[in-house]
């Protein structure tokens, strides 16, 4: 099966804490929003102690337009892309030997916070010594989603070429899409949550003659699940100045009564049951989310606290944040022959579910 042969995430500069982003919250949206203060709890409620952004904080109190916004995502995210690629291919936690661009045979980029025509891939090709005959696969618009399907398609890449190696890269610049002059309660709770954030793994197929060092997650399976009529759960609405979060109340519930029958329904074929999950990679959505998770899958605080403390640490990053979450399981010691799930739900409303196995 193709295995998760190295990951590595790269934290934008500027670390902030949630006290302070909440007071230039409050800042901002001062006798604009009713009942702020009790709305503002959501900063404290939340379980996030900091965050990073690409940008500082006094940036948000300024305007900026779509177009100066999106050229800073484009900059950034290339410059972000090339730290974290060259990390996870020279990641001697997992490898024995470092590896070359020019090994790559394909590149899965996912993201969804800016537009880039050509895709940021293309122009970090410009950057870093990929092959001109590199296979590109760009996908925008999973949001939270998008790390674990980025997973999942390079796994049935690798089931394709099991010769070749693929990278991951997620790339989420949130801080850019902040509306100082939105003052819906989404706007409100994506301020509260979301963050910066980018990361890079290395799938290689059953043929590649790459060695790690302690046993890695090999992918078993994959599964997708899809919501009819659910293009109001999260995303994007698109306007004039930008990027402005529709994230409903709902998510939380949605999960609880949806997300139990899809997971129990995949483990099930797969002939693997909860008790033999060991790591449960799941992306942190946010408290109440991660609530959701123990709540439809019978599951404990001990089985989310990487999540909870990936969380705590780095808030909500959108598609990054899972690989994240998989990075620290794959820095702990883990027993050859133990099963992990990797989960992660975004816009559409669509959840991935990715079945692991550590093997040497």
């Amino acid at each position: 099966m193709p295995r998760i042969a190295s990951v590595s995430t790269y934290n934008p500069p500027y670390k902030l804490k949630q006290s302070n982003i909440e007071e230039l919250t409050k800042e901002l949206f001062q006798d604009k929003i009713p009942q702020l203060e009790r709305l503002l709890k959501v900063f404290e409620n939340g379980e996030i102690e900091q965050r990073q952004f690409c940008v500082p904080l006094d940036w948000h109190r300024s305007q900026h337009t779509f177009e100066e916004r999106n050229n800073l995502y484009i900059e950034l995210a290339t410059e972000y892309s090339v730290e974290v690629i060259q990390s996870c291919l020279g990641n001697t936690q997992f490898l024995e030997h470092p590896l070359s661009t020019e090994d790559i045979d394909a590149i899965i980029f996912v993201s969804s916070t800016g537009i880039s025509t050509p895709s940021i891939d293309a122009r970090v090709m410009n950057k870093l010594p990929f092959s001109d005959q590199l296979k590109r696969l760009p996908i925008w618009g999973l949001g939270c989603a998008g790390g674990a399907s980025g997973v999942s398609r390079a796994f049935d890449y690798c089931l394709a070429h099991p010769d070749e190696k693929v990278l991951v890269v997620c790339v989420e610049l949130s801080s850019l899409t902040f509306q100082q002059n939105d003052y819906s309660k989404s706007n409100l709770v994506g301020a509260s949550l979301f963050a910066d954030g980018v990361a890079c793994i290395l799938v290689c197929g059953d043929q590649v003659p790459v060695k790690s060092i302690k046993p890695v997650p090999h992918i078993l399976k994959t599964a997708s699940k899809w919501m009819p009529d659910s293009e109001d759960v999260m995303g994007w609405d698109i306007k004039n100045d930008g990027l402005h979060v529709i994230f409903s109340r709902d998510i939380p519930s949605i999960i609880s009564k949806w997300l139990g029958p899809f997971i129990n329904d995949f483990l099930l074929l797969e002939g693997i049951n909860k008790e033999q999950l060991k790591n449960f990679v799941a992306h942190p959505g946010g408290k109440k989310v991660l609530e959701a998770y123990e709540e439809a899958l019978n599951l404990t605080e001990e089985h989310t606290q990487v999540s909870r403390n990936v969380l705590k640490n780095h808030g909500n990053m959108s598609s990054p944040t899972v690989l994240y979450v998989l990075e620290q399981y794959m820095l702990q010691e883990t027993i050859p022959n133990s099963h992990g799930l990797l989960v992660a739900l975004g816009p559409g409303f669509s959840g991935e579910a990715v079945l692991l196995e550590w093997r040497d």
